[in-house]
């Protein structure tokens, strides 16, 4: 294992060095008027200077504002949502595309390949990178800009690599205000990718209109217990590192995902999922891949199942904004934190119930609303 680790990072560490130093240089390039380059010395921008940064296509200004709508404070929210509602009206024009897999499954190597495919046509790409978080420090590697150097120094393409944190599937908190930001920016073609699989990756089927779900040759029996929920939320099924001595066992596990699809409802009305081969690696499957998505396009935007599934998800994340918001306030209620240990320890001890100790706690909360 640590022979592995140094291999890894000897891999990575030049390209991780080159992308701190693009960074940094972004950063002074930033600065201005005699203002130091660090991020906490600039210059704070008024929502007119967000609105106006973002749609002129200004990278810095996007970056800047995409902070702000991550940041916790209260302060920056209220400014966040400001900036939002102006520039609500230019968004909505992208095609909005989930990507998930194992990880391992190659989803890094996939979407760089991809994603030049897509500039080359002329596309103007964000790729929206979800890193996993340590349950322990909170901490991140955000290391998506050096697993994609080449699709990062493409002028077209605009990558943002964000912490999951603790949220649902994944995908980031503010992950859904990223994208409008980049839509507003200009980008028509916007990727998201999430950590991995499960059940909760429901977070990033209702953000995205196409959800595309990478498989491994072979790895049927570890995808047992997942892979039912996934493939039923998936418009395209990719069977990824189908080359060399996997393209075989490849075609073998495309033939036992087409036959498994017949047993299961299509994600989207009117669509049939279809299972494909690929590999990030040499770039098979790329173009079959972005054609694919183009006849989703095509067929659906015509019968409005787009509009209606971008209103749904609307929808959809006015509930969880207002669930999130009620267990925020519920954990930070006075009562609440007083009452909580005791009934923590009665509960340990079995001297109530679970079903007891949540009625007596609502109770609480809910005795000075």
């Amino acid at each position: 294992m640590q022979a592995l680790a140094a291999t890894t990072w000897r891999r990575y560490l030049p390209a991780l060095i080159r992308a701190v130093a693009r960074d940094m240089n972004q950063l002074n390039h930033e600065a201005s008027d005699g203002e130091a380059s660090l991020p906490h010395r600039r210059r704070s921008l008024s929502p007119d200077a967000y609105v106006a940064g973002v749609l002129a296509g200004d990278r810095g200004v996007l970056a800047r504002a995409i902070t702000l709508v991550e940041s916790n404070s209260p302060l920056h929210e209220a400014q966040a949502q400001e900036v939002l509602r102006r520039l609500l009206p230019h968004t909505g024009r992208a095609k909005r595309i989930g990507i998930t897999g194992v990880p391992g499954v190659g989803k890094s190597t996939f979407i760089e390949n991809f994603g030049c495919f897509l500039a080359e046509q002329g596309r103007k790409l964000a790729v929206l990178t979800i890193d996993p978080s340590s349950k322990r420090s909170g901490g991140s590697i955000l290391g998506d800009k050096t697993r994609m150097e080449r699709l990062s120094r493409d002028p077209r393409a605009f990558i943002r690599p964000s912490p999951a944190g603790d949220s649902l599937g994944g995908v980031a908190r503010r992950t859904r205000e990223t994208l409008l930001l980049c839509e507003a920016g200009g980008f028509d073609t916007i990727l998201v990718e999430t950590v991995g699989v499960g059940q909760s990756e429901t977070a990033l089927r209702s953000m995205v209109d196409f959800f595309v779900l990478l498989l491994l040759p072979g790895a049927g029996d570890e995808l047992q217990g997942i892979k039912k929920g996934i493939i039923e939320m998936a418009d395209a099924v990719l069977i990824n590192k189908a080359d060399g001595d996997n393209r075989l066992r490849a075609q073998q596990a495309r033939l036992e995902q087409e036959s498994a699809l017949h047993c299961l409802q299509s994600a989207t009305p009117g669509w049939k999922t279809e299972v494909a081969l690929c590999s990030g690696l040499t770039g098979e499957g790329v173009p079959e891949t972005w054609e694919l998505i183009q006849r989703f396009y095509l067929r659906m935007e015509p019968l409005g199942l787009i509009a209606k599934r971008r209103q749904e998800q609307s929808l959809e994340w006015l509930t969880d904004l207002v669930r999130d918001e009620l267990l925020r306030r519920f954990y930070h209620d006075p009562k609440v934190k007083t009452r909580l240990p005791a009934l923590q320890q009665a509960l340990l001890r079995g001297d109530t119930t679970a079903v007891r100790a949540a009625q007596e706690l609502l109770e609480a909360f809910g005795s000075h609303l």
